[in-house]
């Protein structure tokens, strides 16, 4: 479909999706590449927090900033700028070149660079004399990010935060590369004043090959829709994913370890679609290693990034909305399946985590906890062997067993994280304890540490309340009311909602980000896909028609802002510095594409609008190809994939009991299905002509051809799976707990 083709490459702060190129660069720009090496390579950095405001006489621009990680950089004795026309503006006047640096305010390298270059008299003096320099926060503007990213991967294969470019006066790049030392900054910075001087043409010769191959990766698709959408094809990219599968520890192979939560929820609907048990058993493998492994914050909750070992035991303690977030979906899909206690508890406990630790008193959820505490990283989270047995008493030794505390998992600086290598109930079985006492005593255990663990000085938050991410939360919380039926869920989800509407959509404008009573003025894609399947979710559990109405009336202004020719849609609107840009990719969000192909196609189906269903078939067949090549990158549009290729069901519930058993039916797995009703007579297509005063109703229909109308949840199931549903009920499935 696009000119690039992908492969899964995230390890750490430093990497992030490299890209190989079906278009060969010129054999010019190979050559520049060497007259303009990258510099990515890290020293070890000193240890040390630099996530808090520092006491300085300087101060820059960006004082007037909100985004966290710009005031951190505030009393730089660098002269900072925040990302606008102006600065360009007076670099052409004044004949400099722009330094743009791009982070995140929990980006533990950021910090590094930060205190060894950035904070330098010295760097700040060269700086200062000879460049015009920017800071941009990569979660507030996104779109510069990923331009720049895409140069840099160009490059180097690889990309990462921090990101340190160096710009024409007319924003492209002739310089891209990642953490440096001071030596090397200087180093850098020195060259290319040096060249911009001595070989400007050659600087702009080269900025102009790279920009061309940013917009060409970024160009809509050109292909025609013959690429059909198949079983056979998805099966493909299914098996080409599986050969890098680590079937002993479950997640992909490689030095460190992502859990990929939408790449899961996919394949375990893929898994039943299709009957595949090495699929299914994949993803409970790697979600019952992670569950005991350090990724899993065993005594607060919630999910670290990822882990920097194959065995999901030592962390990189950054605590992520959108992980989080996801994993609350999958937890609760996996419950379903299973009704496994471990599941329904580890999604509590994420919850609980993010209301404590990541809520705002409005309604809104911050973006992250930073990974750096007390002087070095994940010190809140780590242990040293005096420290548990001074709070554990007795219960020391048999802790110690259950959480592997021993001296081969002792950690460099001679602390240990927390990972269970047995399960509750068998290490319960072989201590001799009984189930239930076993529980009170790891519930026990977990109070004592983290009442604890609550008078450390806690990680630094980025306080931004971003649209896209919040509205992940808001959806994966509508997925544990549908799995486990309790109303706290559905009451946070509306709680955001509210937030939003209330804050991020002004003038019928959603913005991207909300921080100090401002709301962002730039907006992307993903802000609009992600509120959208939120709302569509709202409606589906509360049958109100309000989020219906509201849902739609966005995606008018999706199509009005973003759309395009091709049927696909653009992710950020062009300004004379930023290009509009196409990207149907996963990063550590599913693709904004995706999600909005999925909403045209659920509201396609609940109005039998057929040019909705058109567009997404055509959405479709248009990354078909990239799937089979690459289904982990392209995991979010294999929900899109498998309802068109699969049989999709629409089941309409009408009548005053619809809420309550729509409430039960979604207890069940149901995959390659809308589920939808009204308490009311109503001229939606779903539902039009099929109110009736003898109670309520269920029509299960494949394409709008409906079977005789039911009364019960279990007739409608075997309906359901009469009609070729898979088994809907839960199975069993074994799993490590």
């Amino acid at each position: 479909m696009m000119v690039k083709k992908i492969f899964w490459d995230i390890t750490d702060d430093s990497k992030i999706y490299g890209i190989f190129f079906k278009k060969t660069i010129t054999f010019s720009l190979i050559l520049l590449l060497f007259l303009f090496p990258s510099c990515n390579e890290r020293s070890k950095p000193r240890e040390k927090n630099i996530t808090e405001p520092k006491e300085s006489v300087y101060s820059n621009e960006l004082i007037n900033e909100t985004s966290p990680y710009l005031l951190q950089h505030a009393k730089n004795p660098v002269n900072w700028r925040p990302w606008n026309e102006s600065v360009f503006k007076d670099a052409s006047t004044n004949d400099k070149l722009v330094i743009l640096s791009i982070g995140y305010s929990t980006c533990h390298w950021c910090h590094v660079m930060e205190e060894e270059s950035f904070e330098d008299l010295e760097v700040a003096k060269l700086m200062n004399d000879n460049f015009i320099s920017i800071k941009v926060d990569r979660e507030e503007r996104p779109d510069l990010d990923k331009v720049y990213q895409t140069a840099l991967q160009l490059v180097n294969g690889t990309g990462g935060w921090p990101m340190n470019a160096i710009i024409l006066p007319d924003g492209k790049p002739v310089y891209l590369g990642t953490y440096h030392s001071k030596e090397d900054w200087m180093a850098v910075l020195e060259k290319f004043m040096e060249e911009y001087l001595r070989n400007p043409e050659k600087m702009a010769e080269y900025a102009s090959l790279l920009a061309q191959g940013v917009q060409d990766y970024y160009a809509p698709p050109t292909d025609n829709l013959e690429d059909l959408v198949s079983t056979e094809k998805i099966n493909e990219g299914i098996q080409n994913w599986s050969n890098s599968w680590d079937t002993d520890r479950g997640g992909n192979i490689g030095q460190e370890k992502f859990i990929s939560p939408t790449a899961l929820n996919m394949l375990l609907d893929y898994s039943f679609l299709q009957k595949d048990d090495s699929a299914r058993n994949h993803v409970f493998k790697t979600l019952d290693r992670a569950l005991a492994g350090g990724i899993y914050d065993h005594i607060g909750g919630g999910f670290f990034r990822y882990s920097t070992d194959t065995e999901w035991k030592v962390p990189h303690y950054e605590k992520m909305l959108y992980d989080n977030a996801q994993m609350i979906s999958l937890l609760s899909k996996a419950f379903k399946i299973t009704e496994f206690d471990v599941y329904k508890n580890r999604a509590e406990e994420t919850f609980q985590f993010l209301r404590a630790q990541m809520r705002n008193a409005e309604g809104g959820y911050y973006a992250a906890m930073d990974a750096d505490t007390e002087g070095s990283e994940g010190m809140y989270y780590l242990w040293t062997k005096s420290e548990l047995q001074e709070l554990l008493g007795e219960d020391f030794e048999l802790f110690s067993r259950f959480y592997g505390i021993e001296e081969s998992e002792k950690l460099d600086n001679g602390k240990f994280v927390l990972f269970t290598p047995f399960s509750s109930d068998d290490f319960a079985k072989s201590e001799q304890l009984g189930k239930e006492e076993m529980r009170k005593k790891i519930g026990q255990w977990k109070r004592i540490l983290l009442e604890y663990r609550r008078k450390r000085k806690e990680p630094a938050k980025d306080t931004k309340i971003i649209t896209s991410w919040n509205a992940l939360l808001m959806n994966s919380l509508l997925e544990a009311y549908k799995a486990f039926g309790e109303e706290i869920y559905l009451n946070e989800a509306l709680s955001i909602h509210d937030f939003f509407v209330k804050n991020n959509y002004q003038g019928k404008k959603l913005a991207h980000s909300y921080i100090g009573n401002q709301g962002q003025k730039q907006v992307f894609l993903e802000d609009y896909a992600f509120f959208i399947q939120g709302l569509l979710g709202l409606y589906e559990v509360t049958l109100d028609l309000k989020y219906l109405n509201l849902a739609k009336e966005l995606i008018a202004s999706t199509e009005e802002e973003f759309g395009s020719t091709s049927g696909m849609y653009f992710y950020n609107k062009a300004s004379d510095l930023t290009p509009k840009l196409m990207n149907t990719i996963d990063t550590e969000i599913p693709s904004a594409n995706a999600v909005m192909a999925l909403n045209l196609f659920k509201l396609g189906h609940l109005e039998y609008n057929k040019a909705y269903l058109k567009q997404t078939k055509d959405m479709a067949a248009l990354v078909m190809e990239d799937f089979t090549n690459h289904a982990l990158g392209n995991a979010s549009w294999g929900f899109l994939l498998l309802n068109e290729s699969f049989p999709y069901y629409e089941v309409a519930v009408v009548g005053e009991d619809a809420p309550k058993i729509i409430n039960e039916m979604n207890r069940g797995y149901l995959v390659n299905t809308l589920l939808a009703g009204s308490t009311k007579s109503s001229n939606l297509a779903l539902y039009k002509d099929r109110f009736f005063d003898d109670g309520t109703s269920i029509y299960v229909c494949k394409n709008n051809v409906c079977r005789l109308p039911v009364k019960s949840v279990d007739e409608a199931y075997s309906l359901l799976e009469g009609m070729g549903h898979h088994e809907i009920r839960p199975f069993k499935i074994k799993a490590k707990f």
